[in-house]
């Protein structure tokens, strides 16, 4: 049976060139083409996309070398959602690019929302001071999560190999043969400059920062992987898994996420483990998937305080990032996968595309195209779709 012939709508072909990735002036030769052909509805117009950015851009503000977003209320309203503060989670980080302050739903339902871009600013105190006062973290006082260097600046915290630098407890970090017999350190209960390595006055309440499980799984196989025997097999098969990665950085441990993830999928790994390192990589599975992710076991305590045995059998030692998990479990979110900061760490691949169409003209007017490019107009079914994306 043939079908009738489909001339889609203006929104059906905003969604396609949604869906390609599209630039603007390829967009508007892709309408052009298919009007000269007969095959658009006649409401189609080509020069639309030209200005596709300013139905977002016009809540842009630039100060300085920061394009930040001047309203927030006002631009959830024109994507067409509701703004609750208690369900979004500000996220502030930088690549090698820019400095990026993103909104993060919890549970991860909508995709990433801009809020601030610089490719000047760099990534400290005086910096992201400002950045929550341009978009008026005052008001909506959402949750943060980031890396701990950027936890680090919300806290005030002194940078560097410190004595105390966690931002709940007294740790001494120094003291590495108490690491693991003691989990009770004093209560950090003041942030006065120029004591306890604090070396501003805090931007934020302790109570409104989130773990960062992405990192505490990277630190944790950082001290594993530089615990393990560098000739043996077991190294030498994560060696193979990246060739390309430096000599220096596989025995430093130093991976990504994506890395991580490839090497608890390689099955062969752990049979060229030794039993010492086996037993330590088991007990870091079963933290990663049934504590930092998604899923928290009920015995997810038992887990840990496994986890932290048999590291301590294989030589580890305690950094920072495992002494969250030693000593401050009750301060971790329920559901460490609705929060997590990775999809804040995504969002850095998912711009990375218009800060190279705009090379040399990052504004409002690239937040604007963005946040137009995660819109969606037609709701109808599709049997198959090119791209896997969230769309509002």
């Amino acid at each position: 049976m043939i079908s009738e012939p489909h001339f889609p709508s203006q929104q059906e072909l905003n969604d396609l060139v949604r869906y390609m990735g599209l630039t603007k002036s390829n967009a508007e030769l892709l309408t052009s083409r298919l009007k000269q052909w007969n095959l658009l509805d006649s409401s189609c117009r080509c020069s639309l996309s030209r200005k596709r950015h300013e139905r977002f851009s016009r809540y842009f503000s630039v100060a300085g070398s920061l394009c930040f977003c001047s309203n927030v209320d006002n631009l959830f309203e024109e994507i067409g959602i509701a703004h609750d503060p208690k369900e979004w989670r500000l996220f502030i980080d930088s690549s090698s690019q820019s400095l990026k302050c993103v909104l993060l739903n919890n549970g991860n339902q909508y995709p990433s929302i801009p809020v601030g871009h610089s490719v000047q600013m760099r990534e400290d105190y005086k910096n992201v001071k400002f950045l929550l006062e341009s978009i008026n973290y005052v008001r909506y006082n959402w949750q943060l999560c980031g890396d701990f260097k950027m936890i680090g600046f919300l806290k005030g915290l002194q940078g560097g190999y410190t004595k105390h630098s966690c931002f709940l407890c007294l740790w001494n970090s120094r003291a590495d043969t108490e690491h693991y017999s003691r989990k009770d350190w004093p209560e950090r209960t003041f942030f006065v400059p120029g004591t306890q390595n604090v070396k501003h006055d805090p931007l934020v309440d302790s109570e409104k920062i989130l773990m960062p499980p992405l990192h505490i799984k990277l630190g944790l196989v950082k001290q594993f992987v530089k615990a393990m025997n560098k000739d043996g097999d077991g190294f030498q098969r994560i060696s193979a898994l990246f060739p390309f990665l430096s000599e220096a950085k596989k025995k430093a441990g130093i991976f990504t996420g994506p890395q991580v993830r490839l090497m608890l999928q390689c099955k062969e790994l752990e049979n060229k483990m030794t039993m010492r390192e086996a037993e330590a990589w088991k007990a870091f599975r079963e933290v990663v998937n049934f504590f930092l992710g998604s899923k928290r076991s009920d015995d997810y305590k038992v887990l840990v305080n496994n986890l932290m045995e048999e590291y301590e059998k294989l030589g580890c030692c305690i950094s920072l990032k495992m002494h969250y998990l030693n000593s401050h479990l009750d301060f971790f979110s329920p559901n460490m996968g609705d929060v997590s900061e990775e999809h804040g760490e995504r969002f850095h691949q998912d711009i990375s595309d218009m800060e190279r169409r705009y090379q040399g003209r990052w504004s409002c007017n690239m937040m604007g195209d963005y946040l137009w490019s995660i819109i969606r107009e037609d709701f109808s079914v599709h049997r198959r779709k090119s791209r896997k994306q969230n769309h509002f």
